[in-house]
């Protein structure tokens, strides 16, 4: 069964899409810590997903860093922050996928922090700006 990622990708489910290649997909988190918050995932066959970042083989893990590369230089030329972390939990779905988050602190990174609420028109106009 498809993953609610793959289900995105697939574009059965709708999403804030900021860049997608043949390999590679990042959208807006809908549920972000801070404005700006990014998912970056690998395009799977539906048979064929992992959750687990680390059993990506050598060449898709180093593709999806170099993708995720260009997804936060151009997060961090339009949000303003210090840096952009590079988070790898994937608990959540069970789809690789890290997460891409402006900050300017550490705090910034808590999850446990509470999200930021944006309207489905700033979560379109964010995507825009932030589109490759």
């Amino acid at each position: 069964m498809a993953t609610i990622f793959t289900r995105i990708i697939d574009g059965e489910i709708p999403s804030y899409k900021v860049a997608e290649d043949e390999r590679f997909f990042a959208f807006l988190d809908i549920n972000p810590l801070v404005v700006g918050h990014t998912l970056v995932v690998p395009k799977f066959a539906a048979d064929r997903e992992l959750d687990y970042v680390f059993d990506l083989d050598d060449d898709t893990l180093g593709a999806m860093m170099v993708f995720a590369k260009k997804v936060a230089q151009r997060i961090r030329q339009t949000v303003d922050c210090k840096r952009v972390a590079v988070v790898a939990l994937g608990l959540e779905v069970p789809h690789v996928h890290i997460h891409l988050i402006p900050i300017n602190s550490e705090t910034d990174v808590d999850f446990r922090r509470p999200r930021v609420q944006l309207s489905p028109e700033q979560f379109a106009a964010l995507a825009a700006k932030l589109s490759l």
